[in-house]
């Protein structure tokens, strides 16, 4: 029921915002130029990588060095605010359709947190990732490592169709709220550095 649930809802939602998408897209290449689309690989069921895609928020800008400057030197009104109704995250319904994620589980991370898990963090991976999760209508980005590892790990061993619709009910909240955007004014959540 749960990948039925994700095909249908992710081919619904991808055709009736098209349109709406088709002018996002428009947007950010005035906006920031291109490409369109921040790629990235990202670990999926059994930490297996994909290539997640969501809307590009910030520009390519570097300095001197020819390295990429601070998250928070390359985000722009217009990527704030992308971020903060969560417009960015609509492309990664094609990875839901794909299989690749699913509409709830835990969000999926960087590829180089994989060694630095506990076997108990670890788990996280053992169901799909998702666009929304337990940790994300908790706290999102307001919380510690630890904590969202626990809230991934509670739906892990509580995953169900029923809680599964109530955490997409409770995004939707979230989402109109714009709540737990980031914590500490950070525009991008801390690196992991692995558990104490």
């Amino acid at each position: 029921m749960k990948r039925l649930l994700d095909i249908v809802t992710s081919a619904l939602a991808l055709l009736v915002l098209a349109v709406p998408l088709l002018c996002l897209l428009l947007l950010v290449r005035a906006r920031l130029g291109g490409p369109v689309f921040f790629r990235q690989m990202r670990p999926g069921l059994d930490g297996q990588p994909f290539e997640l895609i969501k809307l590009r928020t910030m520009t390519n800008a570097r300095g001197p060095d020819g390295e990429l400057l601070p998250d928070a030197e390359r985000i722009t009104p217009f990527g704030r605010w992308l971020r903060s109704t969560s417009l960015d995250e609509l492309p990664e319904l094609w990875n839901v359709l794909k299989g690749e994620m699913s509409l709830v589980g835990p969000r999926p991370l960087l590829m180089e947190y994989l060694p630095l898990y506990s076997a108990e963090q670890a788990r996280r991976h053992s169901v799909l990732p998702g666009i929304t999760g337990w940790a994300q209508v908790n706290g999102r980005n307001t919380l510690g490592w630890d904590e969202k590892f626990r809230l991934d790990i509670w739906y892990v061993e509580h995953r169900s169709l029923w809680l599964d619709l109530k955490i997409l009910w409770l995004t939707v909240g979230k989402v109109l709220g714009r709540t737990d955007i980031s914590g500490g004014g950070e525009v991008s959540a801390p690196k992991f550095t692995g558990s104490r």
